[in-house]
């Protein structure tokens, strides 16, 4: 894509009547994919466990309103079976999984659970969809194996993890590229796996997470704690990376020679933001105290991280369009609107019409 081109922008009349699965509707950016995609006009059944944190998007948004929520834990096949089964789905957008990097530390057996079991459950229970076009599986941008130094990695690169996280996550994309060449790729099913990179956005409350730490430290006159400020990270905002889920979903149900993998991340040489970088910016927007370095000299999580997002632009003719200070910004800003008495839902809705403006 040339240089001053505007950048591919979700289509609306695409999504419009869609019947989509859509699971983690109740996570930080399952929230915000339900309140686009049911904007847009598409038909949302939700499936995912009850939020695990308060306040949570899924609540202050009233996200459960907007959508047929199915409540169940993808470690159970017989609930994931029950909670597809009667309904006809055209596109699926895998969300669900255990997302914590040191949670999966503390409980390596229930995140391969989730993010491994998981996924193959609700692979297996799509295979009795007639009329299912395409499915996404959302992984991560630590689904490569890391060498630390410092590159930017493209699809075609290894996959590996040192971590219960990361490894997961790659175990996720063998069993989804396993059930698209034995059982989807024969009906004529896309079936195809996003890696994003490291979001950020309006209601993530989640533990360990570094824009909900500083919301709440913030909140409660303390000083936010870094383990590595550091480190390096592809920051992108969760609309950036919603908006190419969407695009890549729709790529994938209209044409046969889409990829099966793709990186989302910011856009292609723009700037590396260490964690301490964004954390400034991130506290001086709140009126926080400036941050603190605490080592965790037994830390596995990587010191280096950039995923090369130049396939999505060429193929799909999608990139980011926010760099990590506006991105910042606008998460600051919800963070700041919500707490003074602003509805979250009309927050995200003025954040979607305006993101959509832009492109």
């Amino acid at each position: 894509m040339g240089v001053g081109r505007r950048a591919v922008a979700v289509n609306p009349e695409f999504w419009r009547g869609k019947r989509v699965l859509l699971t983690g509707h109740t996570g930080f950016k399952g929230g915000w994919a339900a309140i686009w995609l049911t904007r847009m006009g598409a038909e949302v059944t939700g499936l995912a466990l009850a939020p695990d944190q308060t306040p949570s998007l899924f609540e202050l948004a009233g996200v459960e309103r907007r959508l047929v929520s199915r409540l169940a834990d993808l470690r159970d096949a017989a609930a994931v079976q029950e909670a597809v089964a009667g309904a006809r789905f055209d596109l699926v957008l895998h969300m669900a999984a255990q997302p914590i990097v040191r949670a999966a530390i503390e409980d390596p057996v229930g995140a391969y659970a989730t993010n491994v079991m998981g996924t193959a459950h609700l692979l297996q229970a799509l295979r009795a969809q007639p009329a299912l076009k395409a499915v996404l599986v959302v992984t991560t941008d630590k689904v490569y194996a890391n060498a630390e130094t410092g590159r930017a990695f493209v699809e075609d690169d290894a996959l590996g993890g040192k971590d219960p996280y990361s490894a997961s996550k790659a175990a996720a994309e063998l069993v989804t590229a396993s059930f698209a060449k034995s059982y989807f790729d024969r009906l004529g099913v896309a079936v195809a796996t996003a890696r994003g990179g490291n979001v950020i956005g309006g209601g993530d409350f989640s533990r360990d997470r570094l824009v909900a730490d500083i919301v709440r430290a913030a909140g409660a006159g303390e000083t936010v704690v870094l383990r590595h400020p550091e480190a390096t990270r592809p920051w992108q905002h969760v609309l950036d990376c919603v908006a190419g889920y969407f695009t890549y979903l729709q790529a994938l149900a209209e044409r046969p020679d889409a990829p099966r993998a793709l990186n989302f991340g910011p856009r292609p040489g723009g700037p590396e933001v260490t964690v301490g970088e964004l954390a400034s910016l991130g506290v001086a927007a709140l009126g926080a105290r400036p941050w603190r370095h605490d080592p965790d000299p037994n830390s596995l999580e990587a010191k280096a991280l950039a995923i090369d997002a130049t396939r999505a632009r060429e193929v799909l003719g999608f990139q980011s369009v926010l760099d990590a200070p506006e991105a910042v910004a606008l998460t600051m800003d919800w963070h700041r609107r919500q707490a003074a008495g602003e509805a979250a839902l009309d927050l995200c809705l003025e954040e979607i019409e305006g993101y959509e403006t832009r492109r």
